[in-house]
């Protein structure tokens, strides 16, 4: 099961204003209950010491706390769960990591979106929805039609990723979106308690 909201913060310190931790922490004052560290630059042993810093805000809110990456990795920090980038092997981060993890896999059209392993997936990520400034040069933009037709593609929840922001999140919800995951918009944002309500509210279920 999701966490509710199902609404996924993904972190981008590169964007973010101010300390990551900070910025989480503010999100989740905001209602967010479901973080994911992205951060594939940094050293492993780097990433699992700000997993920690990022966990230590997060989950005294109730939330919980994934990684993006290996799942050896997300084993390794501690992770409530993985996502996993397009083309890894789902079966074998859930046997590493048991079944009360969370994990998510990316991908990108219909035709993927009908072979996902439902016995290992808890959810997956479409994107890009829209054109995002998050990812420059990722495309082409699945669109509302693209991402209703993955929707009914996918035999688990879909996650709307890529450009969402509270003026999209309402149509990506009645496309058939599960939930959303986020970036940029609270990542930037002067108030991301704000920001993280504001588009989170139509998944509030």
């Amino acid at each position: 099961m999701l966490p509710v909201p199902p609404a996924l913060l993904i972190t981008d310190r590169s964007q973010a204003k101010g300390d990551l931790a900070a910025v989480v922490a503010a999100a989740c004052a905001g209602g967010c209950r479901w973080i994911s560290l992205r951060e594939k630059d940094l050293p492993e042993v780097e990433q699992v010491a700000l997993f920690a810093r990022i966990a230590g805000v997060a989950r005294p809110f109730g939330a919980r706390v994934t990684l993006h990456g290996a799942a050896a990795l997300a084993r390794a920090a501690g992770a409530d769960g993985v996502h996993l980038p397009g083309g890894s092997d789902a079966a074998a981060a859930r046997a590493l990591l048991g079944p009360k993890a969370l994990v998510g896999l990316s991908l990108h059209s219909r035709e993927e979106a009908a072979q996902t392993d439902a016995a290992s997936l808890d959810y997956v990520t479409a994107s890009p929805v829209f054109l995002t400034a998050s990812k420059p040069g990722y495309g082409p933009a699945l669109g509302l039609e693209g991402l209703a037709a993955f929707a009914r593609a996918c035999p688990v929840p879909v996650l709307a990723l890529g450009g969402v922001g509270a003026a999209e999140a309402g149509a990506c919800w009645a496309a058939g979106a599960a939930g959303l995951a986020v970036m940029g918009g609270v990542m930037r944002a002067d108030d991301p308690a704000t920001a993280f309500r504001a588009v989170a509210g139509p998944f509030k279920i």
